[in-house]
């Protein structure tokens, strides 16, 4: 996860461009409106360590980002739940106001009819016949109505149950969102550090840091990954859906990394590799972690194009494998998607969906 300097500068590019979910514009503007501050303690002993402080600070970031994500899906998920159950809820409300219309209709009609003894009833009557044909009638529309009776006790039961679900999901929700609204801090904090330490760098520190960059591309295609801007002949055919999934995000080569995003037009690195899989159909989850586990794991020499490649032990980065020893993926705020050798970080995992 590194930063090109053929791109503008990093707070420039950051506050142009970092805008997430609800109410990103303004916390844009919020980070863009910090003044660049130093970092205190003691400047890096060197240009090197200075460039390698940068991009630990944009890793520590990227993992911030990616534990929002996954609070963010959670609250879309209880989202869902929440609205689901709020329809059940007034379905099953709409349900009990129509049962008890109907037996409050049957209980005034059974008062307006009034009620002698059925014994003094069949004394006055003068055809008995007639009368026991309508008090076994009567006899059934009772039980008919004392069944109509439970059934509205247990749509009654059923429904305050509902409502106990429900509001046992908006708690739930409440808590998440709090959480994703400090998550957000942290990731804006860590990000905005990662900045203001780039800021730092002098043209000395920022050409040391490009030099490591073509060091580690070197060490790469000493390794025989081809270290290119272009994708690289591909070294195994894709399947069918891993062709469409890597030719959508070649087709994002060139869109901004925006934090919390997941395209079209914008994306972060698990958004890529979830939007250009869902271009074939294939739904995955939100973040890397859960994305490391999204598929059967193979070897990084079996890799074909479209499956994902997993950096760190802790996965906190994902790309999608281009084939001849490429991935694209969304690197960090300020650059944009990019083909990099697949070695440009450690390789924990490749996954096939």
């Amino acid at each position: 996860m590194v930063f090109h300097p053929r791109h503008r500068s990093f707070r420039h590019l950051l506050a142009a461009r970092v805008t997430v979910l609800s109410a990103a514009a303004t916390a844009a503007a919020a980070m863009t409106a910090a003044p660049v501050l130093a970092e205190p303690g003691q400047p890096p002993a060197d240009s090197a360590e200075a460039g390698r402080r940068v991009d630990r600070l944009l890793a520590d970031a990227e993992r911030a980002v990616e534990a929002y994500n996954a609070t963010a899906e959670r609250v879309e998920r209880l989202t869902a739940e929440l609205d689901r159950e709020r329809a059940l809820v007034a379905r099953g409300q709409q349900r009990v106001n129509e049962m008890r219309r109907d037996l409050g209709a049957a209980a005034a009609a059974h008062y307006r009819a009034g009620g002698l003894d059925p014994v003094l009833t069949l004394m006055l009557t003068g055809d008995p016949d007639t009368y026991l044909a309508r008090a076994a009638a009567f006899d059934r529309v009772a039980g008919r109505r004392t069944g109509e009776l439970h059934e509205l006790l247990a749509a009654q039961r059923a429904l305050e149950q509902r409502r106990e679900e429900a509001e046992g999901k908006l708690e739930r929700l409440t808590a998440q969102q709090e959480r994703l609204q400090r998550q957000k801090r942290t990731a804006q904090e860590k990000l905005a550090a990662a900045r203001r330490e780039f800021e730092r760098l002098s043209a000395e520190e920022r050409a040391a840091r490009e030099r490591a960059e073509q060091e580690r591309a070197a060490r790469s295609a000493a390794r025989g990954q081809a270290p290119s801007t272009q994708p690289a002949a591909e070294a195994a055919p894709a399947s069918g859906r891993g062709a469409l999934a890597v030719a959508a995000a070649r087709a994002a080569v060139g869109r901004p990394y925006v934090w919390g995003q997941a395209g079209p037009d914008a994306f972060d690195c698990s958004g890529l590799v979830q939007w250009a899989w869902a271009q074939a159909g294939v739904a995955l989850p939100r973040t890397s972690q859960a994305q490391a586990g999204a598929g059967r794991r193979v070897p990084l020499d079996q890799a074909r194009p479209g499956d994902i490649v997993v950096y760190r032990e802790d996965a906190s980065h994902v790309g999608i494998y281009a084939g001849g020893g490429q991935v694209v993926h969304s690197p960090h705020p300020g650059a944009t998607v990019r083909y990099d050798p697949v070695g440009m970080m450690p390789v924990s995992a490749v996954v096939r969906p």
